[in-house]
């Protein structure tokens, strides 16, 4: 069981899972070491950050979806645009995403690298440059990719505008004028469709590794954001 519990301690399972129904939990090391390594669906090629369930609860795809994200303390709502890209190309496409948010952002970086203890940490830099936050993540574009511990988000707040590249890879936008964004998917020929699912909506696990932890460290001071306690 060395394989099983090398893969149980390097990634996290989500997915709102009920005790008991993983479908990882029946597998032998074969078995799980086999779904691990497929990173192609059809087309659509993974990073190395996430997999989902073995049972394909939710096959992966490329596409985007228009949504809503509702705030029920101060009964607002906020359109959204949700995409999925393939992985030679994804990180091309979230640099395009974040042009429409003007010169001068804010970042947020999100951390769930020491999971157990408390969930995720998020650190944030106001006033960066686009060119040179651009310039930074092109440095850190393996860790940003293929961690499944790390995402970011990119903001306007005078806008406000925000775009997200989440541990899960995939491209958030939130805010209220989305048109530029929604182009930017059409221009790289990501198609829209309104019942695609995700595969944060099923099971699916996360992976991480202590090479990627000492990058995240790299990124975290490059950006120059405070330490926190992990």
């Amino acid at each position: 069981m060395g394989f099983l519990k090398k893969f149980f301690r390097n990634v996290s399972r989500d997915g709102s899972i009920p005790a008991g129904a993983s479908s990882f939990e029946s597998l032998d090391e074969d078995e799980l070491e086999a779904h691990l390594g497929v990173a192609r669906y059809g087309n659509f090629r993974l990073t190395d950050a996430i997999r989902p369930s073995y049972d394909l609860q939710v096959i992966p795809c490329e596409g985007y979806r228009h949504d809503t994200y509702r705030d029920e303390q101060n009964r607002t709502a906020v359109p959204v645009l949700m995409g999925a890209c393939s992985c030679e190309r994804l990180f091309d496409v979230f640099m395009e995403l974040l042009d429409p948010l003007g010169p001068i952002v804010d970042t947020v970086l999100e951390t769930s690298h020491c999971r157990e203890r408390g969930g995720h940490q998020d650190l944030y830099r106001e006033h960066i440059d686009l060119p040179v936050l651009k310039s930074i993540l092109w440095e850190f574009e393996d860790l940003l990719l293929n961690d499944g511990c790390t995402g970011i988000a990119v903001l306007n707040p005078d806008v406000p505008q925000e775009v997200q590249f989440d541990e899960h890879k995939l491209l958030i936008i939130y805010g209220e004028e989305l048109d530029p964004f929604e182009a930017v998917f059409r221009e790289n020929g990501i198609p829209w469709n309104q019942q695609m699912k995700f595969i944060t909506e099923a099971e699916h696990v996360h992976s991480s590794s202590d090479r990627y932890v000492r990058q995240f460290e790299e990124f975290r001071m490059r950006l120059g954001m405070d330490d926190y306690h992990r």
